[in-house]
């Protein structure tokens, strides 16, 4: 038992390694687009680019890989993550980092998918939600901690030692997989049919928009976070990385905080979510020239984007209960969608209108996401979940089962 908490607490270093990866880049952008000689916006596209592929690819790739014992998964998505962190390290061409931002993002899913599920079966039936909480609590921390410690590290050391910090924790992660990690095969499938059968659903494509607005209002600026405090603050870099810091801090408060707004009431918390992070970037905007009331603004602002991820999910997966692992794919390929729509827009307003401006990209994807919202509520409540329909031997061998 103590052994499987061991695991729990790898599988959750393996996140924070992931969520590093992913996202540790934007705090460094500055530092990417000097040393390799391309634009804000062109550099801006690292993020982008994980995202979209991320999109493209996760529910084929869970797929593909519900076959593969999982202690094999796992350790093949974290040698791919450092290995191409060492390569961020090593190359001073932008295309071979672009490449390499392509490869670990089409594991990244897998990597999630797994884990979480690995999780739960490692621990008593009644621990398994604390256990996926743990391993997901990765995401949080790496936000916290992982992408400011990027920005230190570029900023205090060099670019290649925050990549190489990167690659080691996916490389201590696994380690601590290929040690610790118990031989476990992969879970019963069930057949396309009973999991597809939810994108008949109209309440389901609303969620779906809404995802996609919620995580593009979200990454339209902070994907632009160190162009923002250096450009219209005129932060320093390391003080651009204590900002980094102090928002990752407060996102984990902030994500217990709408946790137990959720549990109270998920409609009207998931209702109000997008018109006060709309209210927050006009904060943003606002004291965005001013050092001390922008300091104020980052923790308020960090509060409120930690509830992006956790709000949203909940309202997929308020239309997918019958279907709830083809739902997380799916909330995980239209949320990376919406960050690299978000990405995208941020970019295009940065390199044509400044980053000044870039609050009102994310306030107009927040209030898109609000009319999403309000039409679903329309359409009353979730469906009654059913029981999936399981897979027949036959079915599986034709390959028309996912897990």
């Amino acid at each position: 038992m103590r052994k499987n908490g061991l695991v729990v607490l790898t599988l959750a270093l393996g996140v924070f390694g992931i969520i590093t990866t992913e996202m540790g880049v934007v705090g460094v952008l500055p530092r990417i687009s000097e040393e390799l000689g391309v634009a804000p916006s062109t550099a801006g596209w690292l993020v982008g680019v994980f995202a979209l592929v991320v999109a493209a690819t996760g529910p084929f790739m869970t797929l593909l890989a519900s076959r593969v014992p999982r202690r094999t998964v796992l350790l093949t998505a974290l040698a791919v993550f450092a290995v191409s962190n060492a390569v961020y390290a090593l190359t001073d061409r932008f295309d071979v980092m672009f490449v390499f931002r392509i490869v670990p993002a089409v594991f990244h899913p897998v990597f999630f998918s797994v884990a979480l599920t690995a999780a739960a079966r490692l621990v008593p039936a009644q621990r398994a939600t604390r256990a996926a909480t743990t391993v997901f609590a990765g995401v949080t921390v790496g936000f916290a901690f992982g992408v400011p410690l990027t920005s230190y590290l570029a900023e205090h050391l060099s670019l290649a030692a925050a990549f190489w910090f990167g690659a080691g924790v996916n490389l201590l992660a696994f380690l601590g997989i290929l040690a610790l990690f118990p031989s476990m095969p992969s879970e019963e499938r069930l057949s396309y049919g009973s999991q597809l059968r939810i994108l008949r659903r109209p309440r389901l494509w609303l969620a779906v928009l809404a995802v996609v607005s919620v995580f593009a209002a979200m990454f339209s600026v902070y994907g632009y976070f160190a162009e923002y405090l250096e450009q219209v603050t005129h932060l320093s870099g390391s003080r651009v990385g204590v900002a980094l810091m102090a928002f990752g801090v407060v996102m984990v408060a902030g994500n217990l905080l709408f946790g137990r707004l959720l549990e109270r009431d998920p409609v009207r918390t998931v209702t109000a979510f997008p018109v006060l992070y709309a209210v927050v970037y006009a904060v943003v905007w606002a004291v965005g020239p001013w050092t001390v009331p922008m300091a104020l603004g980052v923790l308020l602002w960090g509060a409120v984007h930690s509830g992006g991820l956790v709000v949203s999910q909940t309202w997929l997966a308020r239309d997918a209960r019958d279907a709830p692992e083809f739902g997380n794919s799916l909330f995980i390929s239209f949320s990376n969608l919406g960050i690299t729509l978000g990405s995208a827009v941020g970019g295009l307003v940065v390199s044509s209108l400044g980053a000044h401006r870039l609050p009102w990209a994310g306030a107009a994807f927040a209030l898109v996401a609000l009319a999403a919202v309000l039409l679903r509520r329309r359409l009353g409540p979730e469906a009654p979940a059913r029981r999936p329909e399981p897979v027949t031997p036959a079915a599986g061998r034709a390959g028309t089962a996912v897990r």
